[in-house]
């Protein structure tokens, strides 16, 4: 995980999260000892709107993390030519 990555976390990434929530990382916390497979990120929970509605600094299983896709207001329309 990186800086501006939004991520989905559900029981999946821990059982503290019965009520999924979408986080944008601010980043890892390395620093902090973890049993294997797990980690601490910071980061802003995000509502519906997308808008960061607390800062967060959270326990969560790697494997059980899920890339969020941006919604479609929020993609930079490319062009090409």
């Amino acid at each position: 995980m990186t800086a501006g990555d939004l991520v989905h976390l559900t029981t999946a990434a821990s059982v503290q999260f019965l009520r999924p929530i979408v986080v944008r990382v601010i980043r890892e916390l390395p620093e902090r000892h973890t049993y294997d497979g797990w980690v601490w990120i910071e980061g802003y929970q995000l509502n519906a709107a997308g808008d960061a509605v607390a800062r967060r600094e959270l326990y969560v299983r790697r494997a059980g993390v899920r890339r969020h896709a941006l919604p479609a207001k929020d993609r930079v329309p490319v062009r090409v030519g």
